[in-house]
C-alpha cells in the first residue's frame, strides 16, 4: 500500500462500528493534526472535528466515522482496497480529510471536516452540530461514484402495527393475525396505487420488517413491525396519521417522529462547482437521489443552504460482506474535491 493511502488506510484499519468509535476518531484527529489541519478534536458526544482557515464563511464537509457491524480484513488486490466502510463512508471522510490537506484556504473561508458518530444509527452526531455551524455551503459524505452528486434521501418512518382481540374458534371468526394480515394487504393495495408512474424518489416504499402472533388464555394478539421510505410529498405525520391511522381495529405505535425527505436544488452554486469539476476531470457528470435517509435529511432543515452530497465509491456495495473501493476513484474524487473549493473561491492548490 503506498504512503499517500494513509488516511484511507489507517481508517479502514480502525474498526469502528456504531458505539465503538474511539480508536477510528483518535486516528482521524492526529493525521489531521499531521497534515496542516489548524485544528482537530473530537467534541463531548465522540464527533471528529477538523478545521482549517479562519475566516466567517463556512464549508462543512458532513461524513461519518462510523459504520455497521461486520469487520472484513483491509488487504488490497491491485487497484482495490477491502474493508467496511471503504464505501459507506470511510472514503467519503478520508478524500474530504485529503483534499483539504491539498489546499491553501483564503481568509475570508473555513473549512470543517466532521466526521460524525451515530450516523448509522440515530444520527445522534449530526443532531448535535445542528445549531454549533451556520456554512454557507455543506458537503455530505455518501457514496456516489466519482462523477455523480447526490441531491435526495427519501424520509423514514418506523411503525408497529398491532391487533389485540378476544379469543374465538377458528371455525367462526377471524383471529388477530387475519385482521392484521387483512389490514396489510389493503395498505399495500393504496400504496402500489399511488406508486403507479412515479419515479423511485417519489414512491412510498413500505416493507415488514418482524410479525408475531400469540395467544394465551382469552386473548389475540399480532403485531408487525413495518419500515416506510417516504417522498417528499408525504412527511412522517402524514403517513402515520392520513394512512396507518385509517386502517381497521388495528393500533398504531411509532418510537420516534420519523425523518421527512429531502431533496437538494440542482441549480445551486454548489451543484453547479461539482458538475463543472467532474466535466474538467474528463468525466460526464449526473444526479442521483438514494432511496435511503442520510445526515442531510437531519442537518439540512436547519441550515438551509446549498447542500450535496459526494463520495467515492459504488453504494451498492453499502453494509455487504464485500465492501471495497477502487483507489483511482477515491483519488478522482480527491481531485474534484479539491477543484470544487477553488471554484468556490475557497482556496488554492498547495505547490
Amino acid at each position: 500500500m503506498e504512503n499517500n493511502n494513509e488516511t484511507l488506510v489507517g481508517l479502514l484499519s480502525h474498526y469502528s462500528p456504531t458505539g465503538s468509535v474511539k480508536n477510528a476518531a483518535d486516528f482521524l484527529v492526529q493525521k489531521m493534526e499531521m497534515i496542516g489541519f489548524d485544528k482537530s478534536t473530537t467534541d463531548s458526544i465522540g464527533n471528529v472535528i477538523g478545521i482549517k482557515g479562519n475566516g466567517p464563511n463556512q464549508i462543512v464537509m458532513l461524513g461519518h466515522i462510523d459504520t455497521v457491524p461486520g469487520e472484513i480484513q483491509v488487504y488490497q488486490e491491485g487497484d482495490v482496497l477491502y474493508g467496511r466502510g471503504a464505501v459507506d463512508a470511510k472514503g467519503s471522510l478520508a478524500a474530504f480529510t485529503d483534499a483539504i490537506a491539498a489546499v491553501s484556504i483564503h481568509s475570508d473561508w473555513q473549512l470543517i471536516v466532521i466526521g460524525a458518530m451515530d450516523e448509522e444509527g440515530e444520527s445522534n452526531g449530526a443532531r448535535f452540530i445542528c445549531d454549533q455551524y451556520q456554512p454557507k455551503f455543506v458537503i455530505i459524505g455518501e457514496p456516489s461514484q466519482w462523477n455523480r452528486i447526490t441531491l435526495g434521501y427519501k424520509g423514514v418512518q418506523n411503525s408497529i402495527l398491532s391487533v389485540q382481540k378476544s379469543k374465538t374458534h377458528s371455525s367462526i371468526g377471524k383471529s388477530s393475525c387475519d385482521i392484521l394480515l387483512e389490514n396489510w394487504q389493503q395498505l399495500r393495495f393504496q400504496v402500489n396505487q399511488f406508486n403507479d408512474g412515479k419515479s423511485m424518489f417519489d414512491q412510498i416504499l413500505a416493507s415488514v420488517v418482524k410479525m408475531d402472533g400469540k395467544a394465551e388464555d382469552f386473548e389475540m394478539e399480532a403485531e408487525m413491525v413495518i419500515s416506510t421510505r417516504l417522498p417528499e410529498s408525504i412527511t412522517p405525520k402524514i403517513w402515520v396519521n392520513d394512512w396507518l391511522g385509517k386502517m381497521q381495529d388495528v393500533q398504531v405505535s411509532t418510537s420516534n417522529p420519523g425523518i421527512p425527505a429531502f431533496k437538494a436544488d440542482k441549480n445551486s452554486t454548489l451543484a453547479r462547482a461539482f458538475l463543472g469539476a467532474i466535466r474538467s476531470g474528463g468525466g460526464l457528470p449526473g444526479f442521483v437521489n438514494k432511496s435511503g435517509t442520510s445526515d442531510m435529511n437531519i442537518v439540512m432543515p436547519k441550515w438551509q443552504c446549498p447542500v450535496v452530497a459526494y463520495g467515492p465509491g459504488d453504494s451498492t456495495l453499502d453494509h455487504t460482506p464485500n465492501e471495497h473501493i477502487n483507489i483511482r476513484e477515491y483519488w478522482q474524487a480527491v481531485d474534484i474535491l479539491k477543484t470544487v473549493l477553488i471554484r468556490l473561491g475557497v482556496g488554492s492548490l498547495l505547490q
